[in-house]
């Protein structure tokens, strides 16, 4: 799509060019040089902007680690198709195309041309008995993933952010990350949807339980999936790797969805080239992940909601980062002096 590939220096040189002092766009310049060096060109676009929701259930959602009940994941999946939910709000506020994703819930919506199908079972198993899932179903779960990223691409998407809804999910990514960072589960668990104090001292005693009883499983990204993953954790892992391989802008989300860009990091680090991370969420684990990461989010509203709200909230400065980048006038063309300390 791009017809001249360039380098990192030579936009830079082009970002400082323009009438401001060095650096003092700060965040947006580091962005526009993000976009660019994706796209390999002086003068990147944004097309076609996509977010994907996936839903799916947990049965550890059975043990009470949630403030929710679990059939509240396929009323949310409703809402979504309803137009009622927050990120429906938000994606038709900016021009970004949603597709609702049913990744795996316990729930049988029948054809409806408003959800993508890609359901692999209804529901994980409850990881504090069993693994959450099989092997098979976990890497079907990564190849629906890619293959839904490929036809969105097929429509000149070259920008795609990725959301989840999923009552549980909070634990299945505190679980994922836990064992993949090999740090210990308390620090990595939070409210979630919205638990008291007592209620959260619950959620870590049974996410530590869980941890007791899966301690010899193999700690590699797929295999933590297949253990603690939701189906909308992998499938979400999947789509973000594909997106990075086809050169697409990698919008990543809050919590969830930056345990699931963990993953695909850990078994293939390049995707880290592609990754703009949206917002730093309110839940407890997400802090560290981002450090550990080592991420520079692009806000920090105390948000946790997830459902890709972060990514098309932050969509606005992408456009300003490419818009100042294509159109915001130099020192020569404007006839303006430059600071003389940073002349050549």
């Amino acid at each position: 799509m791009y017809t001249a590939a360039v380098t990192r220096e030579e936009i830079q040189a082009k970002i400082d060019s323009k009438t401001k002092p060095l650096g003092a766009l700060g965040a947006l310049e580091r962005l526009a040089l993000r976009i660019a060096s994706v796209q390999g060109t002086l003068s990147p676009e944004l097309v076609n902007p996509h977010i994907i929701v996936f839903a799916a259930s947990h049965g550890i959602a059975s043990q009470g680690v949630s403030a929710y009940p679990s059939e509240v994941t396929p009323q949310m999946v409703l809402n979504f198709m309803g137009g009622g939910a927050a990120i429906n709000v938000f994606t038709r506020q900016h021009g970004i195309n949603l597709l609702l994703v049913d990744a795996g819930v316990d729930y049988d919506f029948g054809k409806n041309e408003k959800l993508i199908d890609a359901k692999v079972n209804f529901g994980t198993k409850n990881f504090l008995k069993q693994p959450a899932m099989t092997a098979a179903e976990c890497r079907r779960c990564l190849e629906k993933g890619a293959e839904l990223v490929r036809h969105v691409r097929e429509t000149g998407c070259n920008v795609i952010g990725f959301g989840e809804m999923g009552i549980g999910n909070t634990s299945a990514a505190s679980m994922t990350m836990s064992r993949l960072l090999e740090i210990p589960v308390s620090e990595c668990v939070g409210k979630g949807t919205g638990l008291n104090d007592v209620q959260l001292l619950q959620k870590i005693a049974v996410l530590t339980d869980a941890s007791e009883y899966h301690k010899n499983e193999p700690n590699d990204p797929e295999s933590v999936l297949a253990t603690f993953g939701g189906f909308e954790i992998a499938m979400m892992c999947g789509a973000m790797a594909e997106a990075a391989k086809l050169g697409m802008l990698v919008l990543v989300d809050g919590f969830i969805a930056s345990v699931s860009y963990l993953c695909a990091f850990k078994m293939d680090a390049s995707i880290g080239h592609n990754a703009v991370f949206c917002h730093q969420s309110d839940e407890k684990g997400h802090r560290l992940l981002l450090q550990w990461l080592q991420a520079d989010p692009l806000l920090k509203l105390d948000m946790r909601l997830g459902e890709g709200t972060g990514c098309a909230l932050a969509y606005p400065l992408l456009q300003s980062a490419v818009s100042f980048l294509n159109e915001m006038a130099s020192f020569e063309s404007a006839g303006v002096s430059r600071n003389t300390e940073n002349q050549n």
